[in-house]
């Protein structure tokens, strides 16, 4: 069986060096790898105005800003297939039919819809379409036959979501939907990476996100205000790792060879970490050391993106014939779901001919 990935993003903001730790930085090595036949990304501008139904402005203008980062990051439109959700409408038709294979109950028990309806508040007043959120993404999974699906290990209840859906369909059906596999980081430090405030996950409204786009001076300034360790009052005070961001990120981006290059008092950052924990070593210093490791990692990335925005028209036409290529995938999907749930009545030849018997010989 050919391999094949589904992944992607809703365009709610720009992306930050969580997605790029988190998602973007194996993606391209996933695409480069020539492992994969078929990579899809999708910018899920219809699952994110469940919740933003009411702002569809600010999903319209971030669909260009993820679509940037994706280019600067390394994402190449000749090997990866970028695409608009809602540009793909056959997704929403398998979605519906999947509904009918799952109840509400299952649906209320899936930790991470629980998880992001207590984020949201919604309580009492949650959108359909967001609870729905599961079915809609085992729609886009299975609509591309992705065997393969990259995902952090808080969205693994959403892919066994979309597998117990296969399973369903399948043995109703017959054997038509492909059943997908997670993909989770390798490293844990791609697992989640803090915000700069050391709060769990970045936000734009807590504004303690590192943006990708972000220049210079305001990298600098959100690592020089990043959160450490409260009780590393002095130099000389011992410090802890535990909760520490500037290590988190450390563990994230940093490389043996950069030592030698911004911080030859140290081999390894394990002799760094080991000198901070005894003390007689200031934050001040280590968040010197990432802000460099920051710049090398986030100005290439910073330059190409520059480059891309020189011709935003070609970057929609690209976007264009991505998402006709994604439809017509999917509606080879779709026509395969029809068939075998037999709802295919016009391209049914032998319904058609034993129906007209039928009445002929009434």
């Amino acid at each position: 069986m050919d391999k094949i990935i589904l992944t992607g993003d809703r365009p709610t903001g720009k992306l930050h060096v969580g997605h790029y730790i988190g998602s973007l930085k194996r993606r391209v090595e996933l695409q480069n790898s020539g492992e994969f036949k078929k990579i899809f990304i999708m910018v899920a501008d219809a699952q994110a105005l469940t919740d933003n139904m009411e702002n569809p402005e600010k999903v319209r203008q971030n669909i260009i800003e993820v679509v940037l980062d994706y280019l600067a990051c390394g994402i190449d439109p000749k090997k990866s297939n970028i695409f608009i959700q809602s540009m793909v409408p056959e997704l929403t038709e398998l979605a519906f039919y999947y509904m009918n294979l799952v109840t509400v109950s299952r649906l209320q028990r899936n930790p991470t819809v629980k998880a992001e309806i207590g984020l949201r508040n919604f309580e009492n007043s949650i959108p359909v379409g967001f609870f729905t959120y599961p079915i809609s993404q085992a729609s886009d999974i299975t609509a591309f036959k992705a065997t393969t699906v990259p995902v952090g290990e808080d969205q693994l209840p959403m892919i066994e979501q979309t597998r117990e859906i296969v399973r369903k369909f399948n043995s109703v059906y017959g054997e038509t939907l492909v059943e997908p596999e997670a993909l989770i980081p390798k490293e844990d430090a791609a697992k989640r990476l803090p915000g700069t405030d050391g709060k769990a996950k970045m936000s734009k409204s807590l504004g303690n996100c590192i943006y990708l786009s972000d220049d210079a001076d305001t990298v600098a300034s959100a690592i020089k205000t990043m959160y450490t360790d409260p009780l590393h009052i002095k130099v000389s005070d011992p410090g802890h790792l535990e909760g520490n961001t500037v290590f988190t990120y450390l563990d994230a981006f940093s490389r043996p060879e950069h030592f030698a290059e911004y911080l030859p008092d140290y081999n390894s950052l394990y002799e760094l970490k080991e000198h901070y924990t005894r003390g007689g070593l200031g934050d001040m210093k280590v968040k010197k050391f990432l802000a460099s490791i920051m710049e090398e990692t986030l100005a290439p990335i910073r330059a190409r993106r520059a480059e891309f925005e020189k011709d935003i028209p070609a970057i929609y036409e690209m976007l264009k014939e991505s998402c006709e290529v994604a439809r017509n995938e999917a509606a080879n999907t779709l026509s395969e779901v029809k068939n075998a749930m037999r709802i295919n009545y016009f391209d049914d030849v032998e319904l058609i001919k034993s129906q007209a018997e039928r009445f002929h010989n009434k």
